[in-house]
């Protein structure tokens, strides 16, 4: 059994997996995405796992997913958008970064997160009113991120490449570069 190196978690379009790319190639560790394994384990995508069995299906998948991921992988894990809202991956999260883990939390405002979801169809809660819904996504899910988060970090308006600066310098053990 490892734990994960950073869990990244945010609401859609807060970079997460952008900026855990990115982190992983910096620190020479593999990335996992639980939106993917949940895809690959499910052999249908998200939105298709939300249109054919709802969204508690899906997050009854998601949240074993998280549990594996965090019981395995020992790079850098995203999680998905909604995440948070099981209250067994948040105990499993607080622990985590309790016993010395990282979470970070990619905080991102609504007018970056709108521009950055523009009218994609992958995200299935964000289908009808993008920006009403993730509007509200952003208020009911910010005390959840919060709640778990070991580091915050924003991400509108700001390039990939800032974030990833800002999460490696935050590192325990690590110090900033200039």
């Amino acid at each position: 059994m490892s734990a994960p190196l950073i869990v990244l978690v945010g609401p859609p379009a807060s970079g997460k997996t952008t900026v855990g790319t990115a982190l992983a190639d910096a620190l020479g560790i593999a990335f996992r995405d639980t939106d993917h394994d949940i895809e690959a384990a499910a052999g249908m995508s998200v939105a298709d796992l939300f249109v054919t069995h709802g969204e508690p299906h899906f997050r009854a998948l998601e949240e074993e997913a998280v549990a594996r991921a965090l019981d395995e992988h020992d790079g850098v894990v995203a999680l998905g958008g909604g995440a948070v809202t099981s209250g067994g991956t948040r105990e499993r999260l607080v622990s985590y970064g309790r016993d010395g883990g990282t979470v970070v939390w990619l905080d991102v405002d609504l007018p970056s997160a709108a521009k950055r979801v523009g009218l994609s169809r992958d995200r299935p809660l964000l289908g009808v009113n993008p920006r009403a819904m993730l509007r509200h996504m952003l208020e009911m899910r910010g005390p959840l991120y919060d709640e778990v988060a070991t580091l915050t970090v924003t991400t509108g308006g700001r390039t990939p490449e800032d974030v990833v600066a800002e999460v490696l310098a935050a590192l325990p053990g690590r110090t900033a570069v200039s």
